[in-house]
């Protein structure tokens, strides 16, 4: 009998829970006619996010067969991993936040965070968000994550910082695990300067994955393998596992049936998907498309709010900025085809 393969993931996720993180993906389902989400929460440990919603489906008879694949061509590399763990032994600084509304501080999270707000575009919306992404030759991802770092940015003490943010990078059809809704999920950093235009922020993204920054990241978690336990608790518990301080994580499932063709019940309606937080990374942001319409979601670590307040007025303030960039581009366009 063949030694299953090792997870580079699992370890350091068990390790949190272990010392009182909650680390379950949340998933959630508002059925058509509703508002209330029905949440659904997978083990970080067990799947990643395109893993753990592949899965929901399938147990909810789905047929997908192949789950989105890395577009980008850089090829893996274990030499990556060498400029990586310099990086482990930086000082953290970590940005401060106002007072918050409603905020109700706790050191733990063992159960699922109650600091959390969504939003759901329209079809047309969503549209057009595509459109003009694909005009501006910029990704989606650019886009939401610009304007979602603009939206938080008066709620910190600093206005002017620049704020890091963890973007996982899929990995399917690059790296092969025992089954498809395994983690497949390495990261990148993205730094957000105020001053960052939608093309910095885009060119930025490119520039992280062209140095292959996602690879060296999922290698050097790779080489925990050599690491006991107690050496990964503690690591854990310094929070010294990430190479750098996060404000947050954002992450985008990205597009799921376009073409409306999935009607099985218990699957209609609206999607919502948000990683888990911890105390490394007091954000949890997530997107989706699913059937056209693009959800956003952001949750807080308890350890930051336990007041839904807060991030309802992050996504209050998200979807403005994004509402606002796109009527003036629209405008624009409009003005200039007259």
């Amino acid at each position: 009998m063949s030694e299953k393969p090792f997870d580079p993931i699992k370890p350091w996720f068990k390790s949190a829970q272990d010392s009182g993180e909650y680390i379950g993906i949340r998933f959630g389902r508002i059925p058509t006619g509703s508002t209330t989400p029905e949440w659904i929460f997978l083990p970080h440990s067990e799947v990643d996010g395109i893993g753990g919603f592949a899965d929901i489906l399938r147990k909810r008879g789905v047929d997908l067969c192949r789950l989105p694949q890395i577009k980008h061509p850089s090829e893996p590399s274990r030499l990556a991993v060498l400029k990586t763990f310099p990086k482990f032994l930086q000082p953290r600084r970590k940005l401060k936040w106002r007072t918050l509304d409603g905020a109700t501080r706790l050191s733990t999270a063992t159960e699922e965070p109650t600091a959390v707000a969504w939003h759901v575009f329209s079809e047309t919306t969503t549209t057009q968000i595509r459109r003009v992404c694909r005009k501006a030759n910029i990704t989606v991802n650019s886009f939401l994550v610009k304007h979602l770092t603009k939206a938080i940015r008066p709620y910190l003490q600093d206005e002017a910082a620049i704020v890091p943010w963890m973007i996982p990078v899929n990995l399917r059809g690059k790296i092969t695990r025992d089954s498809d809704v395994d983690n497949h999920s390495s990261f990148i950093t993205l730094r957000v300067a105020s001053y960052d235009t939608l093309r910095d922020v885009h060119k930025k993204i490119y520039a992280q994955l062209a140095a292959g920054n996602h690879w060296a990241n999922w290698f050097a978690y790779d080489s925990s393998r050599f690491l006991s336990p107690g050496i990964i608790r503690y690591l854990v518990d310094s929070e010294k596992y990430m190479p750098v301080w996060h404000i947050g994580s954002f992450s985008n499932l990205g597009d799921w049936d376009a073409e409306k063709s999935i009607t099985q019940k218990g699957c209609d309606g609206d999607w919502l998907f948000c990683p888990p937080v911890l105390r490394v990374q007091h954000l949890g942001t997530g997107c989706m498309t699913f059937q056209n319409r693009l959800s956003l979601m952001i949750q807080a670590h308890p350890e930051l709010t336990t007041s839904p307040a807060a991030p309802k007025a992050w996504v209050q303030n998200w979807v403005k900025e994004i509402e606002m960039d796109l009527a003036s581009i629209l405008a624009e366009r409009g003005s200039a085809i007259h």
